[in-house]
C-alpha cells in the first residue's frame, strides 16, 4: 500500500505543478492546465487523506487542523481558476482570478511545509 501512497503524492505533487506552472506561463488567463492541476490537487488531497487514516501500516498521523486549512485553500484555488477560465473563454479576462488562483496556490504549499 505504501507504493499506491506514494504514486498518489507524485499525482499530488504534479497537480501543485500543473497549477503553479499554469499560473506562471498563462498570466494574465487561468490556463486549462490550472484548472486541471486545482482539481487533481482536491481530489489527490482527499484520497491522500482518505489513505493515511485507513491504512495503519502506513503510520500517518493526521492533524485534521491542518488539512481543513488546507482543503478550504484548494477548494478556493479550484473556484477561482474554474471561474477565472470560464470568464476567458468569454472572453472576459479578469487577471485578478489568476493572481487569486496562483497566489493561494503558493500559500497551500507554505501551510503544508512549514506547519508542524
Amino acid at each position: 500500500m505504501t507504493v499506491v501512497y506514494n504514486l498518489v503524492v507524485v499525482t499530488h505533487l504534479l497537480g501543485l505543478a500543473a497549477v503553479i506552472g499554469g499560473y506562471a506561463a498563462g498570466q494574465p488567463k487561468v490556463s486549462e492546465v490550472m484548472v486541471w492541476g486545482a482539481r487533481a490537487q482536491i481530489i489527490t488531497g482527499l484520497i491522500l487523506v482518505g489513505l493515511a487514516d485507513s491504512v495503519h501500516s502506513l503510520d500517518k498521523h493526521l492533524d485534521m487542523a491542518k488539512i481543513i486549512t488546507k482543503l478550504v485553500i484548494a477548494v478556493a484555488v479550484a473556484a477561482f481558476a474554474e471561474i477565472g477560465h470560464a470568464d476567458a473563454k468569454r472572453g472576459k479576462s479578469l487577471p485578478w482570478m489568476t493572481h487569486a488562483a496562483g497566489l493561494l496556490a503558493i500559500a497551500n504549499v507554505f501551510v503544508a511545509v512549514l506547519w508542524h
